[in-house]
C-alpha cells in the first residue's frame, strides 16, 4: 500500500478517536491526557530513534520511526495541522535551491 494512503487512514483513525473516545484505545488516552503527554511521548520517541540508528539496527529503526511517526499524527491532530498542510510546505522546501544554512560560529569565550 502506498505511504500516502496508510498515513491518511491513520490520521482517519486518530481523528475518529479524538471525537469519539474509545475506552482502553491509545489514541484516546493520549488525547485525553493532553497535550504535555503527547509531547512526552514525541521526545521519548525521538530519543528511541536516536538509540536504535546509533545501534546501526534497521529493524529497531523502523520500529522506532513508525512509533514517532504515529506519535507526531497524533501530535498534529491534536494541534490542528493537517498532512495538506506538512505536503504543502515539504513542496514550498522542494523548490529552493542552495538552501544550506550556513555554519555557525562558535561564540568567544563559551566552550
Amino acid at each position: 500500500m502506498e505511504l500516502q494512503k496508510i498515513l491518511e487512514e491513520l490520521c482517519g483513525v486518530i481523528e475518529d478517536r479524538k471525537e469519539n473516545p474509545i475506552e482502553g484505545s491509545y489514541t484516546s488516552y493520549l488525547f485525553r491526557e493532553g497535550i504535555d503527554k503527547i509531547l512526552k511521548k514525541v521526545g521519548e520517541e525521538a530519543s528511541e530513534v536516536i538509540i536504535a540508528s546509533k545501534n546501526n539496527d534497521k529493524q529497531e529503526e523502523v520500529y522506532e520511526i513508525c512509533d514517532l511517526v504515529y506519535h507526531l499524527l497524533v501530535l498534529m491532530s491534536n494541534q490542528k495541522v493537517d498532512l495538506k498542510d506538512i505536503t504543502e510546505e515539504l513542496e514550498k522546501r522542494r523548490q529552493k535551491i542552495c538552501n544550506k544554512k550556513p555554519e555557525r560560529k562558535i561564540m568567544e569565550g563559551i566552550h
